[in-house]
């Protein structure tokens, strides 16, 4: 019986009665050890139903178990074993479950497609009228694996009859600590006195003394297992009150003494027996039974153990009773007994799972040993396959410490840290990779180990350390890989863009030779020639042979189908202001990533699409880009990386005149007060002043406006707010400001040609003139240029301000024309203090601006958007679900809004409206 629990028993039955009515439920619990959180687990599996419902949930059930860190998937595999149909997913989810479990070889498997293809099949075994229960306990010793993918699976569940559960202990457990942002919790406490002196007096048959009980109960704070345990480590006097009770009863470390003490008391061959229980995995009673009969324990230790209600035996499976019990039997054991228990049990596993027996033979090892560090390296190969990547770095790791030649320890320990980056582990990816830096002498390993270097800093540490790595690594190489070469010189001329600039060079003659094109150049390797030289001219600022380099690149790219490559192209068309590039770089990424559940690339892509959406347009798609990286970031957990989507989504929110401009800027002062942001940390600054900028320039706050926005660094994003940053100096009374920006501007745009640069030097120069005829012939310039530009913001913002001019100067017929179409543009945008300030104008001209409804698109949101978009495109639901990594019923949820807030009522009708 469950004593005062009925408050989360409550708050568990609302959850399985909100999946029943169609909304997915999601919960973490945590807790002190014995708090009662298995307890409510299983309260939550056998709730009674309610009246009105004959539908019985369906519960699936896993744990972690510390033994198991090691091997990738294993919790989730049990999770799913029941209800996985692999024939029903979609062919990459049902590959990447059959590698992820082993069933089958293939190319490493990302892990995030894993987590999609759990959430798919999930959602497909959940009934409406009989929602699927997941309860996954012990969630602090998961293995990594499993425990990212179903933490993204309850982060993407919604109009699901799901319910996902987790409970885990409060704080870290031996260094490892359950963490789910974003997850609703609930913390479990201690009982109150009345149901801890209930539990008590039901464990011990016989009242205790009152001042026993209190004192207990206070000590133990309402622990429920430290109440039916703790007494069993005192005397019959103390518990009859008769003698002083221990000055105090700690918790955690009390219950483990407790377990310890019962364990002390039995025969050698017993806790023998114990010992090789706690130290298996399996929960097997074969490989238990073979590897303590190895250590000399025969039958009737079993009964003496079963008796002692320490170990139990049902059917085929053994267990520990508790986790505590486990690690206070382990832990008490001396590093020789912990050996001897491991290399029986390598024994006792055998072939039959080679992956265990291996972790075990590790674990027996007492030094380097060859042998078993080449077997722990095809473990760590197999598991980095299979997207474990966390168990792949630990094997890593212990195989190189194993290794007794430097130069194989050198490649595994580049291989620990490869594996600890790609799972978000940038501490423990540096320390490996330093750690083989220092014995590597081959220079492709060393350019290998110096490309991680470089990515760990570019992303969490300095970008200045990056540029110098990168470089020097390109100087090094250049004799022996010109591929790898090639890579390095153009991150490093990339990272200068950002203005981290270590100072190192490239010698002249070895930036000719990866300049210098040859006949056995792939199209790959053209590109990225092509690039370097697009990134060496703007470097010099030699605009005008940037500008055709990068045109050779971008149709050299087409050829290429290569992540990285497409990254590149759209953040030199970034830099250099190509739009059309940008952008189209940008989607392939997107679209190709997607295609290959590559979700951590799917969100770098997305993060600079929507800055490279952001001056053509249109905003919604602007906001979709910005929403669904800031969800994707952090479906997986990964918080720095919602930091540019939020500065993003701050600076709509400035540009809308939206009241979550200052609930995203709250978000991104969290995000950026706890995380580094590494090379992002310049574009994230300089969009927050952007947008603070925009919205100070909206309420008439000239001087703020102008002092946000003159501190933005990043060359590509303040070329972005050139009309910005140049009507805010003028409106500041700084026409000087203005016009230094103006001259800056001038070279990159005659060398360059962009219409838009052209547009908006000759916008800055109308806004700087005294002479009202020789600013009007700079205004209609600028506009000849902007209607070449597809920037329809940076026109309708030349419209206004020439419309303003003219209607200043009392020509109000001539200002109508313009001012109407910046309205109308301003209108189609929802720039809303833009809208105030154009209609103002239009009636300071004489004419009463017709009210326009904006369109109901703008209704939507992002997800709705999305949805319609693909929907419109013919594609099923279940289609959809796979392309943005919900369920069909997700989809479906979401069409029906779609439907209502457009007015449609197929999707035929759909497919026929404009939705871009």
């Amino acid at each position: 019986m469950l004593h005062g629990r009925e408050p989360e028993r409550a708050q568990l039955a609302a959850l399985v009665e909100q999946a029943r009515a169609g909304t997915a439920g999601v919960l973490v619990i945590l807790g002190e050890p014995g708090v009662g959180k298995t307890a409510l687990l299983a309260a939550l599996a056998t709730a009674p139903l309610p009246a009105e419902s004959s539908a019985v949930p369906r519960v699936l059930r896993t744990s972690g178990v510390e033994s198991e860190s090691p091997l990738p998937y294993a919790a989730l595999h049990r999770l799913l074993r029941p209800v996985m149909d692999l024939d029903r997913l979609p062919d990459p989810q049902a590959r990447a479950l059959r590698v992820a479990f082993g069933l089958e070889d293939g190319p490493t498997v990302e892990p995030f497609l894993v987590g999609v293809a759990t959430l798919s099949v999930l959602t497909d075994a959940a009934e409406s009228d009989a929602p699927l229960v997941c309860v996954v306990d012990d969630a602090h010793w998961l293995d990594p694996a499993s425990a990212d993918a179903l933490l993204f699976t309850a982060r993407q569940l919604a109009a699901d009859p799901v319910v996902m559960v987790f409970a885990a202990r409060s704080g870290a457990a031996a260094g490892r600590a359950f963490t789910a942002p974003g997850l609703p919790v609930l913390e479990v406490v201690g009982l109150d006195d009345g149901a801890a002196h209930r539990l008590l007096d039901e464990r011990a048959g016989d009242p205790l003394p009152d001042e026993v009980a209190e004192r207990l109960v206070r000590d133990t704070g309402g622990n429920p297992l430290a109440l039916l345990e703790l007494p069993d480590a005192l005397s019959p006097g103390q518990l009859r009150g008769e003698a002083p009770l221990p000055p105090q009863l700690t918790l955690t470390a009390g219950v483990e003494r407790a377990f310890l003490d019962r364990c002390r008391r039995l025969p050698q061959e017993v806790q023998t027996l114990l010992l090789v229980a706690a130290a298996d995995a399996t929960g097997r009673i074969a490989t238990v039974l073979k590897a303590a009969a190895t250590l000399g324990v025969n039958q009737a230790a079993w009964q003496v153990a079963e008796r002692s209600s320490l170990l139990t035996v049902d059917g085929d499976a053994v267990t520990v009773r508790h986790p505590l019990v486990r690690s206070a039997v382990y832990q008490a054991a001396t590093s020789f007994e912990q050996r001897q228990v491991h290399r029986a049990l390598a024994d006792a596993v055998g072939p039959d799972d080679p992956e265990r027996s291996t972790w075990h033979r590790a674990a027996a090892a007492d030094g380097p040993d060859d042998a078993v560090a080449d077997a722990l390296h095809d473990v760590a190969v197999r598991a980095e396959q299979r997207g474990g990547h966390v168990a792949a770095a630990d094997a890593y790791e212990r195989s190189a410490a194993l290794t007794v030649n430097e130069l194989d320890r050198a490649e595994r320990l580049l291989g620990a840290g490869r594996t600890a980056w790609a799972a978000g582990q940038a501490l423990r990816a540096s320390t490996s990779a330093s750690s083989a830096r220092e014995l590597a002498v081959d220079p492709l390993q060393r350019a290998d180990i110096d490309r991680l270097r470089a990515r760990i800093e570019v992303n969490v540490g300095s970008a200045v350390d990056a540029h110098r790595i990168f470089t020097v690594a390109a100087r090094t190489v250049v004799d022996h890989d010109t591929g790898r070469a090639l890579e390095m010189a153009c991150a490093a001329a990339l990272n200068r863009t950002y203005g981290a600039d270590s100072g190192a060079t490239l010698p002249t003659e070895v930036l000719a030779r990866l300049l210098a094109p040859t006949d056995e150049d792939t199209a790959r390797t053209a590109c990225l020639r092509l690039l370097l030289r697009t990134l060496t001219a703007s470097g010099d600022q030699d605009w005008a042979d940037a500008a055709p380099a990068l045109e050779q690149a971008l149709e050299a790219g087409r050829q290429v189908e290569d992540l990285d490559v497409m990254g590149n192209l759209g953040n030199t068309a970034l830099h250099l202001g190509h739009d059309e590039g940008a952008r189209s770089s940008y989607s392939a990424m997107a679209s190709t990533a997607r295609e290959a559940g590559a979700g951590m690339v799917v969100v770098y892509a997305l993060e600079r699409l929507m800055f490279a959406q952001l001056p053509t347009g249109p905003w919604t798609a602007v906001r979709s880009s910005a929403e669904e990286a800031l969800t994707l970031a952090r479906s997986v957990g990964q918080t720095p990386l919602t930091a540019a989507p939020l500065a993003c989504l701050a600076l709509l929110g400035a540009l809308t005149g939206s009241d979550d401009h200052d609930h995203h800027l709250a978000s991104l002062d969290d995000v950026t007060g706890r995380y580094p942001l590494g090379i992002l940390a310049g574009p994230v600054h300089d969009v927050t002043r952007w947008a603070k900028g925009t919205r100070a320039a909206a309420q008439g706050d000239t001087s703020a406006a102008l002092h946000h926005l003159s501190g933005m660094r990043v060359p590509a994003l303040h070329r972005l707010a050139t009309v910005d940053r140049i009507e805010a100096a003028v409106r500041a009374g700084e026409a000087g400001q203005a016009l230094a920006w103006v001259d800056e501007l001038t070279p990159f745009a005659t060398g360059t040609g962009h219409p838009w640069a052209l547009g908006a030097v000759e916008l800055g120069r109308a806004l700087t003139m005294r002479e009202p005829t020789d600013a009007t012939a700079a205004f209609e310039r600028a506009v000849r240029h902007y209607r070449n530009a597809s920037r329809p913001y940076d026109l309708a913002r030349t419209h206004l301000a020439y419309g303003e001019l003219l209607r200043r100067t009392n020509r109000r017929v001539d200002a109508r024309p313009h001012l109407r179409a910046a309205l109308a543009t301003f209108t189609d945008l929802n720039a809303i203090p833009l809208v105030e300030r154009a209609t103002q104008e239009l009636r300071a001209s004489g004419e009463t601006a017709r009210r326009r409804d904006p369109s109901t698109l703008l209704d939507l949101t992002p997800m709705e958007l999305k949805v319609a978009q693909l929907v419109s495109t013919g594609l099923s639901n279940k289609d959809v679900a796979a392309q943005i990594w919900v369920s069909p019923r997700t989809v479906a949820f979401h069409l029906r809004n779609v439907f209502t807030k457009v007015g449609v009522s197929s999707r035929t009708e759909l497919a026929q409206l404009t939705l871009s």
